[in-house]
C-alpha cells in the first residue's frame, strides 16, 4: 500500500468522525504540514470523495461523499490486507532471527525502536529462550510498549544485552548512527532486512 494511500485513508476517516475539522487541526492529528493537507484535500475534492460546505467565514465541513465512504472502504480493505501481510512476514523473518541468535547462544537482546514492528518482534520472542532486556527509542521515551517503559537513548549503553534488534522505521543510517553513538560495537547491531 502506497503512503499517499494510507495518508488518504487517515484524512478520509478523520473527515468521517462528522466533527467541525480545521485544516490546522487535521494537519497536527495526522503529524503533517497544514500544506499537506490543504493539497490532499483539493486532491479529494477533485475526485469527488469530499464535498466542502461553508459554516461561517473562514470555517468550512467536510463531508464524505457517497464515493468517499466507497473509497473508504476500499482503501480500508486494502490496509487491512497490507497489515496482515506486513505482520506475516515480519513474524517468518522474526522467528528465522530468534532461531539464529538462539543457536548462537544470545540469551538477552534490546529492541531499538519503538514501533508497532517492536510488539511483533515481542510475539516472536516469547517463542524463543532468549529474554528482553529493554526497549530502547529517542523519540517515544516514557512510552509504554508490551508492558514496558520505552528507555531513552542515553541508557542503552548501560542495558546488559549481547545484541540489538534494529526495530525502527527510519533510514538505516541514521539509526546506526544513533547506535554507534552510544558506544555500542555494530557487530551487534542486528538488521531485520
Amino acid at each position: 500500500m502506497e503512503p499517499n494511500d494510507i495518508r488518504t485513508l487517515q484524512l478520509l476517516e478523520k473527515i468521517d468522525e462528522e466533527h467541525l475539522h480545521s485544516q490546522r487541526a487535521l494537519a497536527k492529528e495526522l503529524n503533517i504540514s497544514v500544506g499537506l493537507v490543504n493539497s490532499f484535500i483539493k486532491h479529494l475534492v477533485k475526485k469527488g470523495y469530499v464535498k466542502i460546505a461553508s459554516v461561517k467565514a473562514n470555517r468550512m465541513r467536510y463531508m464524505l461523499t457517497p464515493t468517499g465512504l466507497a473509497e473508504k472502504a476500499r482503501l480500508t480493505y486494502n490496509y487491512i490486507q497490507f497489515s496482515y501481510h506486513f505482520y506475516t512476514e515480519a513474524r517468518k523473518k522474526l522467528d528465522r532471527l530468534f532461531n539464529e541468535l538462539e543457536n548462537a547462544k544470545v540469551r538477552q537482546v534490546v529492541f531499538f525502536g519503538a514501533t508497532d514492528l517492536a510488539e511483533i518482534a515481542y510475539l516472536s520472542l516469547q517463542d524463543s529462550l532468549i529474554e528482553l532486556s529493554a526497549i530502547v527509542d529517542d523519540r517515544n521515551t516514557r512510552k509504554k510498549i508490551v508492558g514496558r517503559i520505552v528507555k531513552p537513548l542515553s541508557d542503552l549503553r548501560y542495558i546488559p544485552c549481547e545484541r540489538i534488534i534494529v526495530t525502527d522505521d527510519r533510514e538505516r543510517n541514521e539509526v546506526q548512527q544513533k547506535i554507534l553513538s552510544c558506544e555500542i560495537p555494530n557487530k551487534m547491531i542486528v538488521w531485520l532486512a
